[in-house]
């Protein structure tokens, strides 16, 4: 029997799929003290076939798919790249269906979804979590269109879980979401904890609200509202309706960093922070190595924030958008850093992400208004010089034993294919 203790209460944690056990190896994955603690958190058995299905099919298969079923939102946030991309691109039922099974029998373990907002379609993705059991669903949500009915059917589920998006308490939440959508994310938050869902809050932090969402008081109000962990995600500056003033400084950024590490060695509460916690993923994890993203068109890209594609999944098996030339070369590129605190080609690396989209396959998936490599780069570079010093600041204070941890892992988990598949 698992157990994980939340918000001072020990939880049962029922066996894989059910959404608590995703939990749980969130958890394990961000506390593992050695490398057969962080290799064998899903589990001696999928440990070995996760190993023999990579060698077998000489590619990286990534532990968790993020695919956005739609395009479509039921809000327009201030300087949210979906904002401008272009409505009504879908991937099908039976596109969607097809991709979970092949993704579980190549060793896939979780499904999370994203957008748009992703209940714009909740009764396929009741469906389909309810016929595909060997998977474990998740989705960033804004929360707004979780009602009594469809928290009923999450508890009935098991296997499906939601992530609600916050920016801090009111007045910042509905800056940038709109009048009214906090007092809606608080009712769908209650809603969960009554049928003790583990659910999880993730939150944009940008130069306005960062100090707000990691204080102890706000990240404590979330715990009361019931959230078994958090996804924090630093404000990246891309698309056409991209808001430059809302990145954060290098030093914004460190303060999150030293506010949220305080937070979990007091609290015990998990902060998987996007852009400071990659010294504990061990750096990009992106592009297949335990992490891939599909697009509402179909464009099969490294991550979320990556948009950047030579691959469409409309006209590929998953296996074949895996071995696409794109992917492979991001990945044989990593570590792009041996600071993994400066692990991103986007946000930490901007001419990097200029190099790996500079082949004419590469095209711009951003839907409405392409970007290339170099216009993003325009807009973070100011921001990754001010972050290297202080970050290299940061990284020499580490232990050794964690650096030389941190150098195996790299080599086992992120070398790419060209030592890992041959």
């Amino acid at each position: 029997m698992k157990y994980l203790t939340i918000n001072g209460e020990r939880k049962i944690i029922p066996p894989f799929p059910h959404h608590k056990e995703y939990v749980y190896r969130c958890y394990r994955f961000f506390k593992a003290k050695n490398l057969y603690s962080f290799l064998t958190i899903p589990g001696h058995y999928k440990f070995v076939r996760e190993i023999w299905m990579q060698k077998k099919h000489k590619v990286a298969i990534p532990r968790d798919l993020l695919i956005d079923p739609t395009s479509d939102c039921n809000l327009k946030c201030k300087g949210c790249w979906a904002a401008d991309y272009e409505k009504h691109s879908n991937i099908s039922y039976d596109k969607l269906d097809s991709i979970f099974t092949e993704a579980a029998e190549l060793g896939v373990m979780d499904i999370l979804m994203s957008g748009g907002e992703p209940l714009m379609r909740k009764d396929d993705i009741v469906t389909l979590a309810a016929k595909h059991r060997n998977l474990t669903f998740s989705m960033f949500t804004n929360g707004t269109l979780v009602d009594e009915a469809f928290a009923d059917k999450l508890v009935e589920l098991g296997n499906l879980n939601l992530f609600i998006s916050i920016e801090g308490y009111r007045e910042d939440t509905d800056f940038r979401r709109g009048k009214g959508t906090y007092d809606k994310v608080i009712k769908a938050m209650d809603l969960l904890k009554a049928r003790d869902i583990g659910f999880g809050f993730s939150a944009c932090y940008h130069s306005r609200n960062y100090k707000v969402i990691c204080s102890d008081e706000f990240i404590g109000f979330m715990r009361e509202k019931g959230a078994w962990f958090a996804w924090l995600f630093n404000y990246l500056p891309i698309g056409s309706d991209a808001d430059t003033s809302l990145c954060c400084t290098a030093e914004q950024r460190a303060y999150v960093m030293k506010k949220t590490d305080e937070y979990y060695k007091k609290h015990d509460f998990l902060l998987i922070d996007f852009a400071n916690s990659g010294h504990k993923s061990i750096g990009c994890v992106a592009a297949g190595n335990d992490f891939l993203h599909i697009n509402a068109n179909g464009d099969v890209e490294p991550c979320a924030f990556c948009h950047y594609s030579d691959t469409n999944i409309n006209d590929k098996s998953f296996l074949e958008a895996l071995n696409s030339p794109f992917l492979k070369t991001f990945r044989n590129k990593k570590p792009f850093s041996q600071n993994f605190l400066t692990p991103c080609p986007m946000m930490d690396l901007p001419e990097e992400i200029v190099k790996l989209t500079s082949d004419k396959s590469v095209i711009s998936t951003h839907l409405a208004n392409p970007e290339s490599g170099e216009e993003l780069a325009k807009k973070t570079r100011h921001l990754a010089k001010k972050w290297q010093p202080v970050a290299e600041k940061i990284y020499a204070g580490l232990p050794k034993a964690e650096k030389r941890r941190f150098g195996i892992l790299n080599w086992l988990l992120h070398a790419g294919d060209k030592y890992k598949y041959r």
